[in-house]
């Protein structure tokens, strides 16, 4: 039986509802809209893997492996810093706004509640393309940027890793050793090869010593009479070279030293510079899709408008 409340009867606090008003209150409003945040972080993905290609060829332009030729490591390093900041802060601003841009009208939702879920596209625009750019930077893509991040630092700091290799081994070559048995001025060689296990053992009398600035008068005397014999010098010219030789050997180390220090410290410095990017992008992604979001609305409420 169908049939309907006359007017007088119908309660007046409960409002007559038509069919489609009804049917839209009972639908369930998804907070999240999944196929904008992916649409940002594809947005935001792509640009930042565009820019960092970008920057690693106009890092490689400016590098040269010749002396005096080129950028600094210092400027070279301060460039990187601030491309891959610049290159977050437009990529993470395009996939955010692109995410708030995108997603559905929430009818139900407060003014804060939709600067939220707003600001929440942005960062999981934001997250998603993180994620998705640090995986294509593992594979085939990452093989290119890989190997054009290894020409830079083969040309840059290809004399700091050696030296950091002869800090950590404590001697830097066998260049000194062999120089103890060179001829002295206006000498003939005496042609004989000086033995492999002598210069072993004068390596490891060396390393022995570490970071002595002098060498055991034991040890000095005992080398300066291999040099004496084998040079056919004085025992006392044979102690002044083996005590020059062995202060070079502590400069070089400690030149391989300091090296090392600077390139621990350059990749600490590095380090801290890229977790700061990454928060700028971020929070660059969270605020551009407020915007995104805020205009979406604006537009839809004049189009709305200008329809009724």
């Amino acid at each position: 039986m169908n049939f309907t409340i006359p007017e007088r009867l119908r309660p007046q606090d409960v409002p007559v509802l038509d069919a489609p008003v009804a049917s839209t209150l009972h639908h369930h409003e998804h907070p999240v809209c999944w196929r904008a945040v992916l649409a940002g972080a594809a947005g935001a993905a792509a640009l930042s893997l565009i820019l960092l290609v970008l920057g690693m060829g106009l890092g490689l332009s400016a590098v040269s492996p010749w002396q005096q030729v080129g950028i600094t490591a210092g400027t070279f390093g301060l460039a990187t810093i601030l491309w891959i900041t610049l290159t977050q802060v437009a990529a993470s601003g395009l996939g955010g706004y692109l995410a708030g841009r995108l997603r559905r009208g929430w009818q139900r939702a407060s003014l804060d509640e939709t600067h939220f879920r707003d600001t929440a596209h942005g960062f999981l625009a934001w997250s998603v393309a993180t994620l998705a750019t640090a995986a294509c930077l593992t594979t085939a893509i990452g093989s290119v940027l890989g190997t054009s991040a290894q020409t830079g630092g083969a040309l840059l700091g290809g004399a700091a890793a050696t030296a950091a290799t002869a800090a950590s081994t404590g001697t830097p070559s066998r260049y000194f050793e062999a120089a103890l048995f060179r001829p002295a001025p206006n000498m003939q060689a005496s042609g004989e090869p000086v033995p492999a296990g002598t210069l072993t053992e004068i390596a490891d009398i060396f390393r022995n010593a570490g970071r002595s600035p002098t060498l055991p008068p034991a040890d000095q005397t005992y080398v300066a009479q291999l040099v004496a014999q084998h040079d056919g010098i004085s025992q006392q010219d044979a102690e002044k070279r083996v005590a020059d030789t062995y202060a070079a050997v502590q400069t070089t180390l400690q030149r391989a030293q300091l090296a090392a220090d600077d390139a621990r410290k350059a990749g600490a410095y590095g380090a801290l510079w890229l977790f700061v990017s990454l928060l700028l992008g971020a929070f660059t992604a969270s605020l551009a899709a407020t915007f995104g979001g805020r205009q979406r609305d604006r537009d839809e409420s004049l189009l709305n408008t200008n329809l009724s």
